[in-house]
């Protein structure tokens, strides 16, 4: 377990990293687009996930992580959300998150805590959580792919150059 924070940490920076790219090439009318009636905007998805976070971090070792005050179902309530305000619950969420990882320690990771009365380890908490949000991240980078189509700027390497990247990579490792 030596590292597994560490490394927990990192893989979750980098999945808000590729939400940031993909929120920095949006305006708020494509925030709040939807593909279908049936479907989150990308609005929606950052409450939910916000919701979320905010309920499963705020005292994550002492206290049930579905909160009294959290109400799941309003978090897919569409409301007319400015892209400051989108921004800032984006960034709410994953300070709640960041910070309560970053005051854990190795120790920690072996006690049990409850979501929803569900007894989890807390090393299991983390990965429950660490396949969520990269869940929706996935989403919020695919709708905003969709709206930006051409004008999209990739988020990894883009569609044909896969063979010139490695050749970059291999020059890179060589110096």
């Amino acid at each position: 377990m030596e590292g597994f924070l560490k490394d927990c940490i990192k893989r979750f920076l980098y999945y808000k990293e590729l939400g940031d790219k993909t929120l920095d090439q949006l305006n708020e009318a494509e925030l709040l687009w939807t593909p279908s009636s049936e479907s989150n905007s990308i609005a929606l998805t950052i409450q939910h996930m916000h919701g979320n976070m905010k309920s499963r971090w705020t005292n994550f070792l002492t206290e049930d992580g579905e909160k009294p005050w959290r109400n799941r179902d309003q978090e897919f309530e569409i409301k007319p959300l400015t892209k400051e305000a989108v921004m800032d619950l984006w960034v709410e969420g994953w300070d709640c998150l960041l910070n309560s990882l970053a005051s854990l320690q190795k120790e920690d990771l072996y006690k049990t805590i409850y979501i929803r009365t569900e007894p989890l380890l807390v090393y299991d908490a983390i990965l429950r959580q660490l396949a969520h949000y990269p869940y929706h991240v996935g989403q919020i980078v695919y709708v905003g792919r969709i709206i930006r189509n051409k004008d999209w700027k990739s988020l990894s390497i883009p569609k044909g150059h896969s063979q010139s990247f490695n050749e970059q990579m291999k020059r890179g490792s060589s110096n």
